[in-house]
């Protein structure tokens, strides 16, 4: 009685004890070192393959007498009730024992079955649609159709169920029960798509009356936006404008507060441009426009501007569009009248609407919002309103004398005596350079340079006189420019190309000569560089050489010691003399073996100064070799590339210890090189070693001797 009591229905009266599944209990490992010989899980997997006992099959049977069918028949519904009397809650199990009825030809048992899982689990859809199926599959119409009926009564929730019913009707040809299972399902009150499909039913046999009673139906049962906008769609692809512009009055009526009333007006202003309603269109879009809350209506805004685009002028509503926007920057203007990109987005704006008065108030109101304090971060977003002010009036309201007043007025505002802007300065020259008026634009330069003195106004205003072929004005510019900054190479250089370009060479020199002197310069081996390169254009080998032992005498860097090699190399000074071609030939040979010889006595002497002053800077010392093997290969038979080898040195990979601040100190790995002469060096100190260790130990045996 016991066991009795404890059996649960669910599992088919067995007992939570009978379910449980027992797990084996997991072994304990003794010893976790890894074994001798090591098995892959490849290997596990074929050995359980290859133990693995061949598969029990049950025999074929071949039924060969009633009596045999009969008793397979028996033993089979025994092991299906026997399963559904354990498992009585799966649906799977009735599902095969009802199709394997059906496939015994033994249609009431079939039947009998389905109909006691039903009764087990009514509200299985899948129970209802594969009973049904059994029906129709074996052309019983009356019984399938007494199952779609059942079930859609107890389950007429279930959209499904309805649409395979309706669909039977329809295949069977029977219009009128169809449209019966529609109104019954109808009366349910379902979702907007079982309307449509009711519509579109009526609509493939063309009963347009009875379609549009269905959607009057349905917009009683779901009055939304989308539903209307569907009904009036209807109407007018049938061809009835009227009734499908009374669809939309109707739902402006029922639904014009809506949230989605935006999307209505949006629909009934286009059916009206449809209809060439033009004035219909703008009256609906201005009165959508007046009732939807602005937050809502930025489809409805876009729409319209498209609309008058295309119809009308945009004056007339032009408020009504841009209004939304402009009371939205007017409040944040409000609240934060130093955030400037507000202005901006305000001003581009009234630009986008074209109306000058608008645009000037929108930028007077924006300029006279000063900075508070006079630091140039404050000022770097404002002083674009200004230039934006002013290319407005020279572009787009073309008032030049209102652009002179706007550069001029933002120059007096701007606190020069503690920063300026080169921007501004050189904007309000060139467009007195547009305006062809040179003399103010000189005098707005001018007052730059000396008010805030910058390199872009330096640059720029040289530049403009060099395109106006002024060039005494640029000679004074350069020397402001010198006297302003004399550390600048890029003015010293840029002076000095101004004078080679005029074929002034004592003049460029008497420059770079200047340049050098200076005490302090920012970037110095650019403008060594342009002063050798200068005497190397004009074929002064001799300065250049004077030139580069100067520079030695102040830098002893190694790309000295290599351009200085390098020039010599190729300062061949061959004279265009009607020679024979010998003659010629012999000359160049000449001058080539004397290029070598002084280039190489340059790297000897970069060499020998690595070495000795400068032993440290091994690397540079290397560079410089390979510099010289490099030349002395460049030469073919004239060089003596071995020579070189011999002295290049060994490259080597050495480990340095770094220290950490948090932590253990690491190892660094870094390129040593162990020249010739420091090879031999540590050989001898090898040998020196070797024989201090031989004597201590003869002096040792000879005490031992003695003992």
């Amino acid at each position: 009685m016991g066991a009795v009591k404890d059996s649960d229905p669910s599992l088919g009266y067995l007992t939570r004890k009978d379910t449980e599944v027992k797990l084996p209990r997991p072994t304990r490992v003794k010893n976790k070192t890894p074994a001798p010989v090591q098995i892959t899980a490849e290997q596990i997997l074929r050995e359980a393959r290859e133990r693995q006992e061949a598969e029990i099959r049950p025999p074929k049977q071949k039924i060969t007498d009633v009596t045999e069918l009969n008793d397979y028949r028996l033993r089979k519904r025994k092991e299906f009730e026997d399963l559904i009397r354990r498992v009585r809650w799966n649906i799977s199990v009735w599902i095969k024992y009802a199709r394997w009825e059906e496939s015994q030809n033994d249609f009431p048992r079939a039947r009998s079955v389905w109909e006691r899982a039903l009764e087990v689990d009514y509200t299985n859809t899948t129970l209802w649609l594969k009973y049904a199926e059994l029906e129709m599959k074996n052309k019983f119409i009356n019984h399938a159709r007494n199952i779609w009926d059942r079930a859609v009564t107890l389950l007429p929730r279930v959209d499904q169920l309805w649409y395979k019913y309706i669909h039977m009707e329809e295949m069977l040809g029977n219009v009128a029960g169809a449209r019966q299972v529609f109104e019954r399902w109808m009366t349910w009150q379902p979702d907007q798509q079982g309307w449509l499909s009711y519509i579109k039913f009526e609509l493939r046999y063309n009963e347009i009356d009875r379609a549009r009673s269905i959607f009057e139906r349905f917009m009683f049962c779901h009055p939304k936006v989308s539903a209307w906008i569907r009904f009036a769609k209807f109407e007018m692809k049938n061809g009835e404008i009227g009734r499908a512009r009374n669809c939309y009055e109707r739902a402006v009526a029922k639904l014009g507060d809506d949230e989605e009333a935006e999307t209505l007006f949006v629909a009934f202003a286009e059916f009206e441009e449809r209809c060439k309603e033009t004035e219909r269109a703008r009256c609906i879009y201005k009165f959508a426009l007046d009732h939807i809350p602005k937050g809502r209506a930025e489809d409805l805004y876009r729409k319209f501007v498209a609309f008058e685009k295309q119809f009308g002028d945009k004056e007339g509503i032009e408020d009504a569009i841009v209004g939304k926007r402009r009371f939205q920057y007017e409040d944040e203007v409000k609240k934060n009248p130093l955030n400037y990109d507000s202005w901006f987005d305000y001003i581009r704006l009234e630009e986008s609407v074209g109306r000058k008065e608008r645009v000037r108030e929108v930028y007077e109101r924006a300029i006279a919002n000063v900075p508070p304090a006079a630091e140039k971060r404050y000022w770097q977003r404002y002083i674009y309103l200004w230039i934006n002010y002013a290319l407005y009036e020279e572009l787009d309201a073309q008032d030049m004398e209102r652009t002179r007043e706007v550069y001029r007025e933002c120059l007096k505002l701007i606190p020069h005596e503690k920063f300026s802007f080169a921007k501004i300065w050189l904007l309000a020259a060139q467009f007195e350079i547009r305006q062809l008026n040179l003399k103010s634009a000189r005098q707005i330069l001018g007052n730059a340079i000396g008010k805030a003195p910058k390199d872009k106004l330096f640059k720029k205003y040289i530049e403009i006189e060099v395109q106006l072929g002024n060039m005494d004005r640029c000679r004074k510019l350069y020397e402001k420019y010198l006297e302003w900054a004399p550390e600048n190479c890029y003015a010293w250089i840029k002076y000095a190309e101004l004078e080679q370009s005029l074929g002034e060479t004592e003049r460029t020199r008497a420059i770079y000569e200047l340049a050098i002197a200076q005490p302090a310069l920012d970037m110095p081996e650019l403008l060594w560089k342009a002063y050798i390169d200068f005497e190397m254009s004009e074929f002064e080998f001799e300065r250049t050489r004077e030139l580069y032992e100067r520079l030695l005498d102040r830098t002893k860097h190694v790309k000295v010691w290599m351009s200085f090699a390098q020039f010599e190399a190729s300062a061949m000074d061959v004279k265009d003399l009607d020679l024979p071609e010998e003659n010629v030939q012999e000359d160049l040979l000449e001058q080539k073996k004397l290029c070598l010889q002084r280039a190489r006595r340059v790297f000897e002497r970069g060499v020998n100064y690595f070495r000795t002053s400068a032993p440290e800077l091994k690397e540079d010392r290397a560079m410089l070799l390979e510099d010289w093997l490099e030349t002395e290969t460049k030469f073919g038979k004239l060089g003596d590339p071995n020579s070189v080898r011999a002295k290049l040195p060994k490259k080597l990979k050495r480990r340095r210890q770094i220290e950490n601040e948090d932590g253990p100190p690491g190892y660094q790995e870094y390129i040593d090189y162990l020249f010739p002469e420091e090879t031999q060096t540590t050989n001898l100190k090898i040998l020196e070693a070797a024989y201090k260790w031989k004597k201590q130990k003869v002096v040792a045996s000879d005490d031992e001797d003695e003992d």
